[in-house]
């Protein structure tokens, strides 16, 4: 239930804009060693190695198929593939292939049994898969296809178990930084792990990438069960204050859905499917730079192996940054009143898309230039990451207690990038031409520029009829009759 000195966010819409509601601040127990912080670094720290195990084969793929680099002299007893640009591009597309295949019913069963067992299967299944990737290499090109593509049908998971999840543990005025600062973990994992992947390749040969990769992964896992919970209501180590301030806060959208699902009103709702398609324009760039951006500083700009892993890791450094303080200020906001959610969902995005296509264009234009190159990059990507605090986490605000089945539904779209991008790539460049990058780099920053018009035309930050409980419908009605 709402807090009787204040308001839950989630409570029935009125009339009035979308930030009227606020909690009382004397009740807010500190974020420091709370249970809701914890929550959101183990992700954080889960979501680096779901994303160090994405990209290792990025950067491990420069040394399989390189037999010339003198550099590489740990990897020449080792197996080398005769693999060409289109072949590579369907190898690095193969992940997302089985990605799109559990974002759904994973985010519905995450959803109605609580997102702890899903999110942690998902990274653990991952990594036990990449420690057979050399043995899947050697048996041939179609064997580590199909295993490349069964890793991403057990990573598909993670995400919209994470959104299930804080669906039960964000207060509404701190699910900005607490879910910007999980999901930053993409990219800190992405910044750790192409320059390591590289410095492991060249010192231990490329299939270590893979068994420490793995590793680490299986690691994380158990810290993961031990530690969380799905539910502030049943977790062991928990405040009572912080117990209370969390369910009473989030209110009756603080609960799973069940088994029924409005499927009907959300595939007519006008909101969710601004969040689908700017979700698939924002991708594209960032699939293209993170699957093909070791092989365009390989190709273009002719790095070794180890400025190539670290160059191609620095725009994701400035990405976790910027997606990091993305998500305060964004609260800061709301909190503050000084913009509505809709209004700051919509202007995050703007910056996070728009920023980052000028960028790109402005790649196509640096040539061989090293110094431009890597800047404009690392712009891109920085500024691309404050649309963390925009339409990658409005799912919530529209749908809280759907938000894990929705994002669900916003990535199985939003993965058709990373499918089809590393194809494409492979396309214009199997030349190994600048012109071929240069189309790279454009159609990218075109695509950002039509997703982030259609979300500030058609987004929105309110919760959505379809989504109220039956209580929230009450308090609703009750509303209306008082106002009349």
């Amino acid at each position: 239930m709402p807090l009787s000195n204040g308001y839950s966010i989630n409570s029935a819409p009125s009339d009035e804009e979308d930030s009227e509601c606020l909690i009382e601040t004397d009740a807010v127990p500190p974020q420091c060693c709370s249970a809701r912080l914890n929550l959101a670094v183990l992700m954080f720290f889960g979501f680096s190695v779901v994303y160090g195990l994405r990209v290792n084969l990025s950067v491990a793929m420069v040394a399989m198929v390189n037999t010339t680099d003198p550099a590489l002299e740990k990897n020449s007893h080792l197996a080398s593939y005769q693999w060409d640009s289109l072949t590579q591009g369907w190898l690095l597309g193969a992940f997302f292939f089985g990605y799109l295949g559990t974002q759904i019913p994973g985010g519905y069963l995450a959803g109605h049994y609580g997102g702890s067992i899903f999110l942690g299967m998902g990274v653990l299944g991952t990594a036990a898969l990449t420690l057979l990737t050399p043995l899947a290499a050697q048996l041939g090109l179609y064997w580590l296809f199909a295993l490349r593509a069964l890793e991403g049908f057990g990573e598909g998971v993670t995400f919209p178990a994470m959104m299930a999840m804080w669906a039960r543990w964000a207060p509404p005025l701190e699910r900005s930084r607490l879910m910007t600062l999980s999901g930053s973990g993409a990219s800190f994992g992405a910044f750790v792990a192409l320059p390591l992947t590289g410095y492991i390749c060249q010192t231990l040969g490329w299939p270590a990438v893979f068994y420490l990769c793995g590793g680490a992964g299986c690691l994380w896992a158990v810290f993961w069960f031990v530690l969380v919970s799905d539910d502030p209501r049943t977790h062991r180590r928990i405040s009572k204050e912080e117990r209370d301030y969390i369910i009473n806060s989030i209110g009756p959208q603080g609960t799973g859905h069940g088994w029924s699902v409005p499927v009907l009103p959300m595939l007519l709702s006008i909101p969710l499917w601004a969040i689908i398609i700017t979700q698939m324009c924002s991708n594209w760039a960032y699939y293209t730079l993170l699957t093909s951006l070791p092989t365009y500083m390989d190709n273009i700009l002719h790095f070794d192996l180890k400025s190539n892993s670290f160059l191609s890791a620095l725009p994701y450094l400035g990405g976790w940054l910027f997606s990091t303080l993305s998500g305060v200020v964004a609260d800061s906001l709301i909190e503050r009143r000084v913009f509505s959610v809709t209004v700051v969902r919509k202007l995050f995005t703007l910056t996070g898309m728009l920023l980052p296509a000028a960028f790109l264009v402005a790649v196509s234009f640096s040539g061989c230039s090293h110094i431009l190159t890597v800047t404009f990059l690392t712009l891109s990507t920085a500024t691309g990451g404050t649309s963390a605090a925009g339409v990658f986490i409005n799912q919530i605000d529209i749908a809280p207690r759907y938000a894990g089945f929705l994002l669900g539904i916003t990535n199985t779209f939003g993965t058709i990038p990373g499918v089809v991008a590393p194809i494409a790539t492979g396309y214009f460049t199997k030349d190994h031409t600048l012109a071929g990058w240069r189309n790279v780099f454009w159609a990218a920053g075109g695509i950002n520029v039509g997703g982030a018009l259609i979300y500030t035309i058609f987004g929105s930050g309110k919760i959505q009829s379809w989504a109220m409980t039956e209580e929230e419908r009450e308090e609703a009605e009750r509303n209306r009759s008082i106002s009349t």
